[in-house]
């Protein structure tokens, strides 16, 4: 077997590279895991604030819709001409 088939050899990486290699790694995967925490707190935040305002929202977008309905009917009945 020659030397070609088996794939040039394997290069020998400093041992600062490898250790910055592996420090950057774990920096940035300490540093994910706080980003990560501090972005979920913030989100359950919104989210809480989401949950207390929800039912006010529902009334108001059911009462918009209350009136649309009205609306839309009394101008089909105008343009109909039948009236209840």
């Amino acid at each position: 077997m020659s030397s070609l088939e088996a794939g040039p050899r394997p290069v020998q990486v400093s041992p600062l590279i490898k250790f910055s290699r592996w420090t950057f790694l774990l920096t940035g995967i300490l540093y994910g895991a706080y980003h990560q925490k501090r972005l979920s707190k913030r989100e359950n935040a919104l989210r809480e604030q989401e949950l207390k305002e929800k039912p006010i929202r529902d009334a108001k977008l059911a009462e918009e819709k209350k009136k649309l309905l009205e609306a839309e009917a009394k101008m089909i009945e105008e343009w109909s001409g039948i009236k209840k």
